[in-house]
């Protein structure tokens, strides 16, 4: 929606990992290396771990689009809320294999024999399994028999494990020294700092075609860095919410008050009631609440700024409607001539 108004050929802020907009900090730089150089191992098993939203999905992404196709056969896992005995259902189906009502023994067999043919025409195969923290130990073993599967001289399959810092934990696990033992690589990849964030922002807008309109000043940054911790999610969310904004009250700068404004909106829309205020309301009879009253006041004004809201945004939409339906009819016009 505000990318047109703001000139842009893309959203920049969407939440879904796309490696065109991936931003190289510091952490993730180190990361890249430390799966690089797992990969080049072509074996065992390389852990990623980082917070909610740090960006582990838009990395491996980003290193996936950086492999050579055919020579790579790449699949990922995300649903991993499963037992032990679904985990290999959900490999098989991964490579498009043949799962249904499928013993485990045949499923095995099936796994192998696709590993063998893709190794017998010079492919590797990963498996990425997201989600990681969520896998039991008897899961995880299941994996790890999977990295069992060899020829003579390599291993037919490596895997990497992105978990949440939880993640950690389970690896500790005594029932994990075998796996642990596979383990070539492992990183955490932390949040951004105060100046990677700016830059991180302002990589994305300008890979979506910014040309500084809106501008944004430092404090602005610095409110966004502070409010959201470094974390690319919570950044992209409270950035397209500032957009979006923006574009209703047409504005063309952000200052640090455009930040506060999106923040407290945040704040009303996710945080818990004050239970004792609504306790204390309760107890007054309707007669003790004047007309007049700062409360009734200060509700009204937030709806009607909310409506004013609402009715610049059908506007607008309503606004781009016409003119795609315009730009429709004089295609067709000159399609029949």
């Amino acid at each position: 929606m505000y990318e047109s108004f703001y000139g842009l050929s893309a959203k920049p802020f969407q939440l879904k990992p796309d490696p065109s907009f991936f931003y190289g900090s510091k952490g993730h730089k180190r990361a890249m290396a430390y799966l690089e150089y797992g990969l080049s191992q072509g074996e065992g098993f390389i852990v990623l771990t980082g917070e909610v939203g740090a960006g582990k999905t838009t990395l491996m992404r980003n290193l996936f689009r950086r492999l050579e196709s055919d020579r790579i056969v790449a699949v990922q896992i995300v649903n991993t809320h499963i037992d032990s005995n679904d985990i290999l259902t959900l490999v098989a189906a991964a490579f498009g294999l043949p799962y249904a009502k499928t013993s485990k023994a045949a499923l095995l067999l099936e796994i192998e024999q696709f590993l063998q043919r893709c190794d017998r025409q010079g492919k590797r195969v990963l498996l990425v399994v997201d989600e990681a923290q969520n896998l039991t130990s008897e899961t995880l073993e299941e994996l790890r028999m999977l990295s069992n599967f060899q020829t003579d001289n390599a291993p037919l399959l490596q895997t990497f494990l992105l978990g949440q810092p939880e993640f950690k934990k389970t690896l500790l696990n005594q029932k994990m020294q075998q796996l642990r033992q596979r383990v070539i690589a492992t990183y955490h990849l932390g949040p951004l700092d105060e100046q990677e964030t700016k830059a991180y922002i302002e990589h994305r807008l300008k890979t979506a075609g910014w040309q500084n309109d809106p501008a944004i000043d430092d404090d602005a940054f610095r409110l966004i860095h502070l409010s959201t911790g470094g974390i690319p999610r919570k950044i992209n969310l409270l950035c397209d919410r500032m957009f979006m904004m923006g574009c209703l009250e047409e504005l063309h700068h952000f200052g640090e008050d455009a930040v506060k404004v999106v923040v407290n909106d945040f704040q009303q829309e996710f945080d818990s009631p004050d239970v004792e205020a609504e306790t204390n309301m309760t107890k007054q009879s309707v007669a003790d609440v004047q007309e007049d009253s700062y409360p009734a006041k200060a509700d009204l004004e937030k709806m009607e700024s909310r409506l004013v809201r609402m009715e610049k945004s059908v506007l607008f939409v309503l606004d781009l409607l016409k003119q795609n339906l315009s730009f429709g009819n004089v295609k067709n016009d000159f399609n029949k001539r």
